[in-house]
């Protein structure tokens, strides 16, 4: 059997030329409805000299891939002139669309890879947002990540003021702020407008001569800043960006923080507090348990090393006896592997990923739906047949995902079954940025464990407690609010922002 340090080189080493998939056993219908989905992932990069933003933000938005699938978007300032391209579809096939990359090589580019909510698969929806001037130039261009909780009072503020909306997202609800304020100058424009919005949001920007970024200030979704040298800088929602295009990890952005370059000092990256007494560490929990790419890290917390302490703490807290461990790729693998160090229980890979299927198979019932996820991981039948096996899975959200898989290794011939789960039951929807079902959807707010394990078929199942996640990251200053209904700001209207 290979080292449990070898299975985890080959499972990091896997990402840097292939897109990260969290969940394998999703169909892409499912993934609207039995996952939390994050709304995006942002990138963006400034220099004091023309450089290639084609290629650097290509690569940037490649490694964000996962937090968002259905839409991509770039603007890049070059010559004093902002150009924007968008379109539905992967990062690479909407960079394929662009058929004159020397056009989109300047000396600053933000970029955005999408997630779109049911009913709202729009492309005026899709970002970066920008602003023109009466000459129909662009003058301000912004990418956005979270979701704000009074954008519906702001929106009818500024409608009230003549604003004219084009879009039916909460992101253009920053944009028109911003662009109001403009006249206060670009560090004044974007202080008025944190001290106006409500909720979560990590944000990158330019105008015609300047790039910026920000942040809420409870920090909820994540922001990083690297440096390529001392004069080209990165901002990404997750490090494994920064890697992407060979910078090197400087910091987080921090809660409440404002960075901006000045055309008075090219090259340099200015930063800006808001209000210091608001600013609080609050960053979302559920990125170290399923958003983020494993080989990033959020607040000088390594991502993977979070999900294997994981698989280690939910032995700890419910140990079994039993032949095999295997994990749900990609994102299950890591605690299944922790599980087997803690356990001395093996672990396997047994679920054979296909790496040539691409997500779109275009297919009518569901039948036909079924059998698309066994293109694309097949169980190894004689590692687990009339074996007791422990399934570590990263969530249980609507439980349709854990039956499938259930059923997959009974059909395989498996003697026992032991479901974990190292997320806490998720109990509550997130409005501060994630896509997840109504609470009516979510299992584990109308099912008790012994109810929900019942109707998995298994032999037993467990949920990593609010209390050890808690340890393994070293401290409360998260978000928890899927697990325990308490946010870390008003969740704000429950109703669509935009009739």
């Amino acid at each position: 059997m290979k080292s449990l340090d070898i299975h985890k080189s080959e499972y990091l080493k896997q990402f840097n030329n292939q897109p990260y998939g969290r969940n394998l056993f999703r169909t892409q219908e499912e993934e609207r409805l039995d996952a939390p989905n994050e709304e995006c992932g942002i990138f963006g990069m400034y220099s004091d000299n023309d450089v290639d933003t084609f290629s650097l933000s290509q690569f940037g938005l490649f490694a964000l891939q996962h937090r968002g699938q259905e839409a991509c978007g770039i603007s890049v300032l070059k010559d004093g002139r902002i150009t924007n391209m968008k379109d539905e579809g992967l990062v690479l096939d909407v960079y394929k669309e662009i058929h004159d990359p020397e056009a989109f090589m300047g000396n600053s580019a933000i970029g955005h890879t999408r997630y779109t909510t049911a009913g709202d698969k729009k492309k005026y929806n899709f970002q970066p947002f920008f602003a023109k001037n009466e000459y129909d130039q662009i003058i301000l261009s912004i990418a956005h990540n979270g979701n704000l909780t009074n954008a519906r009072e702001l929106k009818a503020e500024l409608e009230a003021e003549g604003v004219v909306f084009r879009a039916t997202s909460d992101s253009e609800v920053i944009l028109r702020l911003i662009q109001k304020n403009l006249d206060l100058g670009l560090r004044g424009a974007i202080k008025a407008t944190m001290e106006k919005i409500q909720g979560a949001y990590s944000v990158v920007g330019m105008t015609r001569n300047k790039f910026f970024a920000f942040r809420d200030f409870n920090g909820i979704r994540p922001l990083v800043l690297g440096a390529i040298d001392e004069k080209t800088y990165v901002v990404a929602s997750e490090s494994v960006a920064l890697d992407a295009v060979g910078a090197q990890y400087v910091r987080d952005i921090l809660p409440g923080e404002i960075i901006y370059t000045n055309e008075n000092e090219p090259g340099k990256l200015h930063s800006y507090m808001v209000d210091e007494a608001r600013g609080k560490q609050r960053i979302c929990s559920f990125e170290y348990i399923y958003f983020a790419r494993p080989d990033s890290t959020l607040e000088n917390i390594n991502v993977y090393e979070i999900r294997e302490k994981s698989g280690e703490k939910i032995w700890h807290q419910a140990p079994v006896e039993a032949d095999v461990v295997i994990g749900v790729p990609d994102s299950g693998v890591p605690a299944a592997i922790g599980f087997s160090k803690a356990s001395g229980i093996p672990f396997r890979p047994v679920l054979i990923k296909n790496r040539y299927i691409g997500r779109s198979f275009i297919v009518p019932t569901q039948e036909m739906r079924e059998r698309v996820v066994n293109l694309k991981l097949n169980p190894i039948i004689s590692e687990i047949k009339d074996k007791r096996v422990v399934i570590i899975d990263d969530s249980i959200v609507r439980g349709t995902t854990s039956k499938r898989l259930v059923k997959i290794l009974k059909d395989a011939g498996v003697k026992e079954i032991h479901f974990r789960s190292v997320s806490p039951p998720i109990i509550a929807p997130c409005y501060l940025g994630i896509d997840t079902p109504s609470k009516d959807d979510l299992i584990s707010a109308n099912m008790s464990t012994e109810e929900l394990r019942k109707y998995l078929g298994v032999d037993s199942l467990e949920f990593l407690s609010t209390d050890n996640l808690k340890e393994i990251l070293g401290s409360s200053n998260h978000c928890f609010g899927c697990f325990t209904e308490k946010y870390p700001v008003e969740k704000g209207e429950e109703i669509e922002l935009f009739n």
